[in-house]
């Protein structure tokens, strides 16, 4: 029994993520549901903090007269664990001029905050950053926008083909088989 109610959250799980497929219980009777009847309606308003939708455009940068130590704390992490692309301003880069703590903590600020969803609470860095409504960029250092970068995170489910889903709930399922026998 403890083997079906895994078989059925995993078809659930893909029912949901296809929104094309029947679910079938593993249980033996024969009534099917059609998918589309268990998905709850999507709403079109902006994820909670999000301000790009509710007041313009926002850029995210450093604040001006923080702690010299804390910004480069904050820049290391935005590079590092918070794996930002900052090779624009590495030397050489097209955001290296001006070499400054200040301007490269606000190139790294706002490429974090846009690829995480222009959230609040993405634009905070231990309060060594604030929003903006003025775009940042200047000469051939364009700063990102809103849509103009991809998330760091995996692409949602109904990113991928149905037969991709397939495969991956079939390898979930031989495991679970086999390490129930």
């Amino acid at each position: 029994m403890k083997m079906e109610a895994l078989v059925l959250n995993c078809s659930l799980l893909l029912m949901a993520a296809t929104c094309s497929c029947f679910l079938v219980p593993t249980t033996g009777t024969s009534v099917q549901e059609k998918a589309d009847a268990a998905i709850p309606a999507t709403t079109l308003s902006p994820p909670e903090g999000n301000t790009t939708f509710l007041d313009g455009i926002t850029w995210c940068v450093a604040r001006a007269g923080v702690s010299q130590i804390d910004l480069q704390n904050a820049l290391d992490w935005a590079c590092g664990l918070g794996m930002t692309d900052c090779g624009a301003i590495q030397e050489a880069g097209e955001c290296y001029e001006p070499d400054t703590l200040v301007s490269h903590a606000s190139y790294a600020f706002n490429s974090y905050y846009q690829q995480n969803g222009n959230s609040d609470i993405a634009c905070n860095f231990g309060g060594t950053a604030a929003l903006t409504k003025h775009d940042p960029s200047y000469g051939k250092c364009l700063y990102a926008a809103p849509g103009s970068v991809r998330s760091a995170a995996p692409p949602p489910l109904s990113e991928y083909k149905p037969s991709f889903l397939w495969w991956k709930l079939v390898g979930v399922l031989v495991l679970l088989l086999h390490k129930g026998s």
